[in-house]
């Protein structure tokens, strides 16, 4: 069985379109999603209508759960000090405006989507066992991956939440990977990122697709932030607030 995983699309229409058109051309009918559909983006409820009209199952991530936990935001700022300026606007700005675009019908759905996810041998997550905010980065060694994901009893582990892509390969037992963004990537290629696991192994693919009509969603949309999100999605890197 061949399975796409694709994550953190970030209200990002476009870049998943691409995506979901990619797929179709590698004729991949398995789809699960790595969470963080919604929030920095343009058009969240179009995305969400988009992953529940195809029927995707998938997990919950951390700026999902921001929509409906405004009480996170003081205990992510005592753990992580020098990132307040970032989370306030995520909680403060981007939550207000992507719950109103949502709507509580949409944001009930996300409340109940679950933290793991298993297909066959492999185990979907956003970030780490029982933590939505912190993950490995691609650097990580081989021991901190073992130590973060080798109690899950999974061949293949796959998460997103960090916006760059990679497969490592731990021993003959254990592979963990990272599916990188489908709307927001971080790694200095602005091209939309998932990741495709079959019988041949785990591959990352890249998906070029029309950034500046994504741009100009954002610039109607008056969504917060615009400038900055804009910058984002033409350079494929973060940009701190």
């Amino acid at each position: 069985m061949t399975l796409a995983i694709i994550s953190d699309v970030h209200g990002n229409l476009t870049a998943l379109d691409a995506v979901i058109r990619d797929c179709e051309s590698r004729r991949i009918s398995n789809v699960v999603h790595g969470g963080d559909l919604v929030l920095i983006g343009a058009r969240p409820a179009e995305v969400l209508d988009r992953v529940r009209e195809l029927g995707w199952p998938g997990v919950v991530g951390n700026t999902d759960e921001l929509l409906w936990r405004p009480d996170e935001l003081e205990r992510q700022v005592r753990i992580a000090p020098r990132l307040a300026p970032l989370l306030r606007l995520l909680f403060e700005e981007y939550a207000p405006a992507t719950r109103k675009l949502l709507g509580e019908e949409r944001v009930s759905w996300l409340r109940e989507l679950p933290a793991e996810l298993r297909r066959g041998d492999a185990l979907v997550l956003h970030a780490a066992p029982g933590n939505l905010w912190r993950a490995p980065m691609p650097d990580a060694d081989d021991g901190e991956l073992i130590e973060t994901y080798g109690a899950l009893e999974a061949r293949l582990v796959i998460y997103g939440h960090i916006h760059r892509p990679y497969v490592r390969r731990l021993d003959e037992d254990m592979v963990v990977a990272n599916s990188g963004s489908v709307g927001l990537p971080w790694d200095g290629d602005p091209r939309a990122s998932y990741l495709v696991a079959g019988e041949d192994g785990v591959e990352v693919v890249r998906v070029a697709y029309d950034v500046e009509r994504e741009v100009a969603a954002v610039l109607r949309s008056g969504y917060p932030d615009g400038e900055r999100i804009m910058a984002m999605l033409r350079r494929g890197r973060f940009q701190p607030p």
